[in-house]
């Protein structure tokens, strides 16, 4: 006699809270990172979810001031809000909370309400969603599409800027070339890169040979893709053609402390998973973001705003989903380790446009509340 199929505990409830949370922090676990290098920590407790820094992953070369890693911890951020949207809960994010705490970036709880609108149809495409260093197709994201993605991020206190005329253009490629050679020629640059491109399958991070072009001799491209391929097995083609006629974006804050960078890193998965739900992919090109003179220069194209990345879009093959580490050495006081997740509520929408409902309020203190 076939067993009974487990069904999901009444939303509202202290189960459903605690259940989604699971999920939700499987979700978070899915976001992007700088090097893959997955720099956080999800801690559960009865009345919120706690999402932490783990500064023993922090790029000390590269990202000296832990910009990249609260943005990768921002990206998290965003995949539990979408997970638990999903779940058909509503919650109340609270971004800094303590002072003394510094590496504790965001407490979520229940909240009343409704969930996030738009949220949960980008909770689905969570999976889909991976870098992609590839080269593209000769097809651009159409401004109108553009125009749209940029009211989404909005909502995040991100400024999407599309680069747009040839001059423009030019800056992005010298500026990305200069700060791909300094790097390059720096020896503990090399140091730490080759660190996070020699991880063992068990360690679950770090960025594979497969999912990076491989390198042989002068790279050539216009925009030239960070290299990943310090041996020469990178798995993919070694021309990208990373170029200045494709969709180039910036994603821009008001500012430049912990709180933007949070912000921005939420802003930049909900547009990666808004693209995903258009069949668009994306890749980072982030080294003049990571040199002071390259990144004051690109700043030209966002003033007032700060730029905080830089991306490629276009279309291409998918790419293979990269590791990730066991969830115990993520995921703390979590109730069912190893056991699977509690189905999910029927789905809400599953349309690419806007949902009406209602808007991010902020609460004055670097959080968010829905009404």
């Amino acid at each position: 006699m076939r067993a009974p199929t487990p069904q999901p505990p009444p939303v509202g409830s202290p189960e459903a809270w605690l259940d989604a949370i699971e999920r939700a922090a499987d979700r978070g676990r899915l976001a992007p990172s700088v090097h893959n290098t997955q720099p956080w920590v999800f801690a559960f407790f009865p009345d919120r979810l706690e999402l932490r820094a783990d500064r023993s992953r922090q790029l000390t070369v590269l990202d000296p001031y832990g910009r990249e890693l609260v943005e990768s911890v921002g990206a998290a951020l965003f995949n539990v809000r979408a997970s638990l949207a999903g779940s058909r809960i509503a919650v109340a994010v609270d971004r800094l909370p303590d002072r003394a705490d510094p590496d504790l970036l965001a407490v979520v709880r229940p909240g009343p309400g409704t969930p996030e609108p738009g949220l949960a149809r980008l909770d689905r495409v969570i999976p889909r969603r991976h870098t992609n260093r590839r080269r593209f197709a000769p097809e651009i994201v159409p401004d109108d599409v553009l125009a749209g993605l940029a009211l989404e991020l909005a909502a995040e206190g991100t400024r999407l800027v599309p680069v747009r005329t040839a001059q423009q253009r030019a800056l992005v490629a010298e500026v990305t070339q200069e700060a791909d050679r300094l790097q390059n020629a720096d020896p503990a640059y090399r140091a730490e890169l080759e660190r996070w491109t020699s991880r063992t399958p068990a360690q679950g991070d770090g960025v594979p040979a497969s999912s990076v072009p491989r390198t042989v001799g002068a790279r050539t491209d216009a925009v030239p893709v960070r290299d990943f391929d310090p041996h020469g097995h990178g798995g993919l083609p070694r021309h990208t053609d990373s170029g200045t006629d494709e969709t180039l974006l910036l994603l821009a804050t008001l500012t430049d402390d912990r709180l933007a960078w949070l912000q921005a890193g939420e802003g930049l998965e909900r547009l990666l998973l808004e693209l995903t739900v258009r069949d668009w992919v994306a890749g980072p090109l982030t080294q003049a973001l990571e040199i002071p003179a390259t990144r004051e220069r690109l700043g030209r194209l966002t003033a007032p705003f700060l730029p905080q990345t830089v991306l490629r879009v276009g279309r291409a093959e998918p790419a293979e989903p990269t590791a990730r580490r066991p969830r115990r050495t993520v995921v703390q006081n979590s109730t069912r380790p190893g056991r699977p997740m509690s189905p999910m509520p029927p789905p809400l929408s599953v349309t690419a446009g806007p949902e009406p409902g209602p808007q991010p309020v902020s609460d004055g203190r670097g959080g968010t509340t829905w009404r």
